[in-house]
């Protein structure tokens, strides 16, 4: 074989592995849409769900965070699958778990099973965010890390615009339990894809033995992730960091805004999707603008605090048009993206080899918060409840709504002061070179 010759083959090579990393970003980012659009689409059912399953607003609350529960209890145990099995084995098997789930909530007669279906779905979006941050680490170079992992949370996030607006139409149009049916069987399609498609590893890759947890045990890998002290306080930031959005924009939000300011649920589900299409906008943006700036905290910080300002002007400033609360949510969807960077600071300070352990460990902290932050917010709901009921279902009051959502900005406050623990990692990975 000529030198010519060689080098055309080796372009060709090059040319496949980069087409087939884009593939497998693609079908992983699916995947993260997937899951956001399940998250959030008890947010567009609440009136439905209350008056089906006869429950309080605390019940709604459970009912919603028992998906929570369970991607709060996965989220480490994730990690350490995903770094020791690897992605194409444990994801495929995620994915169809989540598809279960759905068929599961859309057949349930009971709140109990109707829980038991949320579980299911929260255990397999629990590998979600996880997979494809590792296969990002396996696939594509260090330097693109926090661009890619920006841009799938814009595919995460259109899914969760999918599950507001689309899916109260689809579920006007129809019937939730018919719409969860398809989302189910969407699923398990998107699973066979997944197995069939990906692999753990690029060819350049296969030869780095740091990649791939062979050497280190599941224990030693959690025993290293808890022994950082940056990882818990970037962990601490992004659980205070993400709940408003879960919070607002995952359940309670659409029917704040129909409540405050008389509109249709499907109009409040467009306003409250602005969110997410902010963040689909604002994380790629922040994870380029970052790495030209070269500092991940001073953008996490202004953004954060950006987050605070418009989140907390749509409950409690007067006077607010249509037009200026659409404007206000997408900023704050747009600001409170730049959380995602501690994604990218957590890649930065630990091993490829534990990749996915350390964002398991981060993404525990957005579950706990999850798991009880929208039963607590059920809970200050019931507790300024004025006896008003809708066909079943427990209306609140605005006054109601704006004493519970106090927590929002409580935690925004919290996640900026948490900021003041964590140190700039100046976009460069800080970690040693191998394991000792």
């Amino acid at each position: 074989m000529t030198k010519v010759t060689l080098q055309r083959t080796q372009q060709r090579k090059s040319i496949f592995t980069n087409m087939h990393a884009w593939v497998i970003w693609l079908l992983s980012a699916l995947f993260m849409f997937y899951k956001y659009a399940l998250e959030v689409s008890p947010s567009v059912m609440t009136s439905t769900l209350m008056s089906t399953f006869h429950i309080s607003g605390t019940a709604l609350g459970n009912l919603a965070a028992c998906y929570f529960y369970a991607y709060l209890l996965l989220q480490i145990p994730a990690g350490l699958l995903l770094d020791k099995i690897g992605p194409r084995k444990v994801t495929t098997v995620a994915i169809a778990l989540c598809a279960l789930g759905s068929l599961v909530f859309a057949r349930a007669d009971t709140l109990l099973v109707a829980g038991i279906g949320r579980f299911i779905t929260g255990a397999g979006a629990a590998f979600a965010a996880v997979n494809c941050l590792k296969l990002i680490a396996n696939w594509f170079p260090m330097k693109q890390f926090a661009f890619m992992a920006g841009l799938m949370m814009t595919v995460a996030m259109l899914g969760a615009v999918g599950g507001q607006a689309p899916l109260a139409a689809f579920i006007d149009a129809m019937d939730w339990r018919y719409a969860m049916e398809i989302i189910g069987i969407i699923g398990l399609v998107l699973a066979a894809l997944f197995w069939v498609v990906v692999r753990d590893l690029s060819p350049e890759h296969k030869k780095e033995r740091h990649i791939v947890s062979q050497s280190i045990s599941f224990i030693e890998s959690l025993k290293r992730v808890l022994k950082n002290n940056q990882g818990w306080w970037l962990s601490i930031y992004s659980g205070f960091a993400f709940a408003p959005v879960m919070i607002f924009g995952g359940l309670w939000g659409v029917s704040f805004i129909s409540e405050a300011f008389a509109v249709s649920q499907n109009i409040s589900a467009q306003a409250v999707s602005t969110i997410f299409i902010g963040f689909a906008v604002g994380a790629p943006f922040f994870g380029w603008f970052s790495d030209w700036l070269g500092r991940r905290k001073v953008v996490m910080f202004w953004g954060t605090f950006l987050a605070l300002i418009t989140i907390s002007s749509v409950i409690y400033a007067p006077g607010l048009t249509q037009t200026s609360i659409i404007l206000l949510l997408f900023l704050f969807g747009f600001s409170i993206s730049s959380f995602l960077l501690c994604f990218t600071m957590i890649r930065e300070i630990s091993l490829p080899i534990l990749a996915a352990t350390a964002i398991g460990f981060m993404n525990a902290f957005d579950a706990l918060f999850g798991a009880f932050s929208d039963p607590l917010t059920g809970k200050f709901l019931d507790m300024g409840w004025d006896g008003k009921l809708v066909d079943g279902a427990r209306v609140f009051s605005i006054h109601a709504y704006k004493a519970a959502f106090l927590t929002l900005p409580v935690y925004l406050l919290l996640s900026l002061l948490t900021l003041l623990r964590i140190k700039e990692t100046f976009c460069k990975p800080s970690f040693p070179t191998s394991l000792p």
